[in-house]
């Protein structure tokens, strides 16, 4: 499955700055953080999709169940067809769990052999996109905790920190702003950073990111809360002063 690899690498897209000031509200954090994270969030996703063009593929509900059904009577071409159709797809959600090719490639087959394995349990209810969404939430999730509990979470150097274009007015290299993104959110424990991942990278509304995670509205809601309370707190933990 390397053809979403090399896709998602060569992928341009804009991005709201209004997400990266919801993450972490000037009023609370400082105008210039917020602008920071802005501009850090912008620069991440250029290698990433859209996350809501990604979440509205136009295939006839039809074609999908035609191609689940013949998959469970065991045609391996049906299934061929349904992974070459969303392979793309789950490889951009998937891409926000780990920019490491290597598990990034595992863990999409990861989803289509969990999903393979469950084709019985798919009612058609939603289409077959947001029920693979679903579980490569799961996967991906599942893959932050397994890496929480062999390591503790890696955090940002003061070096680091200073390279950071608070006051020069300066872009950063894309490539850089997104790891540093990654390694900020990577800091979190990983129930947090899977919402601030939903809410805000991949602009899911409340009732689409408990749909995804299987919490509750009221649940995603505090676990949101929380978790921008612990964003503010690491740009706190900088030593620097946030005006």
């Amino acid at each position: 499955m390397k053809t979403y690899e090399n896709q998602i690498e060569g992928m341009k897209t804009t991005y709201p700055v209004c997400t990266a000031f919801a993450i972490c509200p000037e009023l609370t954090i400082g105008l210039q953080a917020a602008q920071l994270l802005g501009e850090l969030v912008r620069a991440i996703t250029e290698p990433l999709s859209a996350p809501a063009k990604s979440r509205n593929i136009a295939v006839p509900l039809a074609v999908d169940l035609e191609d689940i059904r013949q998959s469970r009577n065991g045609d391996s071409e049906a299934y061929r067809r349904l992974i070459e159709r969303y392979q793309r797809h789950i490889g951009q959600i998937l891409w926000r769990f780990s920019r490491d090719h290597r598990i990034h490639e595992e863990l999409v087959q990861d989803v289509f052999v969990e999903a393979y394995l469950s084709l019985d349990r798919y009612r058609g209810k939603a289409p077959f996109a947001h029920w693979l969404a679903r579980i490569a939430t799961r996967v991906g999730y599942s893959y932050w905790k397994q890496v929480a509990r062999r390591k503790k979470r890696e955090s940002f150097t003061l070096e680091e920190w200073d390279k950071l274009p608070f006051d020069s007015g300066e872009k950063m290299d894309a490539s850089q702003a997104a790891t540093l993104v990654h390694r900020l959110l990577g800091q979190l424990p990983p129930r947090d950073r899977l919402v601030l991942t939903l809410r805000y990278l991949e602009e899911c509304d409340v009732a689409e990111t408990a749909q995804r995670t299987g919490w509750t509205k009221s649940m995603v809601k505090v676990q949101a809360w929380r978790a921008r309370n612990k964003l503010r707190n690491l740009f706190k933990q900088t030593g620097r002063e946030i005006k």
